[in-house]
């Protein structure tokens, strides 16, 4: 077992990662002083896998656990379904002290923080990630939301866990679209701030492919590390932490157009990488050609889209895009490439830029 501290003065927790971790959560928790009552909030799909286990393993710690499911789906990333986790805390009289435990990928953790965020205003919660994608990013750094019709994470809070618990056993159990999402975010933490990790991403393609657990293990400690190191030092995104959001701003417009449906988080991502390698390009920001045919060929070995599908309006995608958390004052904040390993922020790309890189990606 690996540990990772994410050093945050009072706030700070930790990421353990490894195999065989979910079924010891109960002496996990035991072992960091974890008290009160736990509400486990999980779905369907992950409940048939890694819900009894889960509970079987607090039972014999000696906590009282319930749980409450959620739908599966990113359109269930609701305010309506924070309400139910809502209705099951004030029926089932938790207090204060009380813990809530989020089991499953970016979906449960992000409903569940934001449900532990605004319940009598703050209590504790756990992440237990199920996805690659919630292992290597959103189950770290305290982002919590729900969605608005008109936009991804537009209603949230920084509220960071008291622990994250990551399993690279469950690996086995995800589809083979989910595991490629997940290893978008972490070819975009090489690309941003590891060129090491990158070729370490490259030299080990077949075991990641095949998910040996030890290289995962490795991959998602990795992945905790850098990620970690940046949220340390801009705990609220009012600074450097923004970068950490490479390929997210047209990625979440991808995502809002086609009403969560169409693509998985991931793949939105790596269509959002590809056209800010492209801006950075056109606008000479990027001078090494070389990284955009890296990446592209990077996401086809893991079956992930390079063109838009047919039909996706770049005019749709513009409005979108100044609906983004990262715009400032009316102007988008795109963080682009500069080399493999380093990126900037910039407020200065022309709209016209955008259009044209989302036309030469397939937009109409």
């Amino acid at each position: 077992m690996q540990e990772v501290r994410v050093e945050l003065g009072e706030r700070s927790y930790s990421i353990l990662t490894g195999t065989g971790l979910l079924v010891r959560s109960g002496s996990l928790f035991k072992e960091r002083g974890v008290k009160g009552k736990i509400l486990t909030v999980t779905n369907p799909t992950v409940a048939q896998w890694y819900l009894t286990p889960l509970l079987d393993s607090l039972a014999e710690a000696g906590y009282q656990a319930e749980t409450v499911l959620i739908p599966d789906g990113e359109e269930y990333k609701s305010l309506e379904q924070a309400g139910r986790i809502y209705d099951k805390l004030v029926d089932g009289e938790y207090d204060r002290k009380s813990v809530l435990v989020a089991l499953g990928g970016g979906v449960i953790g992000d409903l569940t923080g934001f449900a532990a965020a605004t319940y009598m205003r703050g209590i504790r919660y756990i992440q237990i990630p199920t996805t690659l994608l919630a292992q290597v990013d959103s189950s770290i750094g305290g982002k919590t939301a729900v969605n608005h019709p008109k936009g991804k994470n537009l209603i949230g809070a920084f509220y960071q866990p008291n622990l994250v618990i990551s399993d690279v056993g469950t690996f086995r159990t995800l589809p083979e679209r989910e595991f490629s999402s997940g290893m978008v975010e972490v070819i975009k933490h090489g690309m941003i701030l590891d060129p090491d990790y990158f070729e370490k991403l490259e030299h080990e393609a077949q075991a990641i492919k095949a998910r040996d657990p030890e290289i995962m293990a490795e991959i998602v400690a990795g992945s905790c590390r850098i990620k970690a190191a940046v949220v340390q030092e801009d705990e609220r995104e009012t600074g450097r932490r923004a970068i950490l959001n490479f390929g997210h701003t047209i990625g979440h417009a991808l995502e809002s157009i086609t009403g969560y449906q169409r693509f998985k988080h991931g793949e939105a991502v790596a269509l959002g990488i590809l056209a800010a390698l492209k801006i950075a390009l056109r606008n000479k920001i990027l001078d090494d050609a070389a990284l955009y045919p890296k990446a592209a060929a990077m996401f086809e070995s893991l079956g992930l889209p390079t063109k838009l599908p047919a039909g996706i309006s770049c005019e749709g995608i513009m409005a979108l895009l100044y609906l983004d958390k990262k715009v400032e004052y009316g102007k988008i904040r795109w963080i682009l490439p500069k080399s493999l390993g380093q990126v900037l922020i910039s407020s200065k790309i022309p709209p016209e830029t955008v259009k044209d890189t989302l036309s030469e990606l397939g937009g109409v």
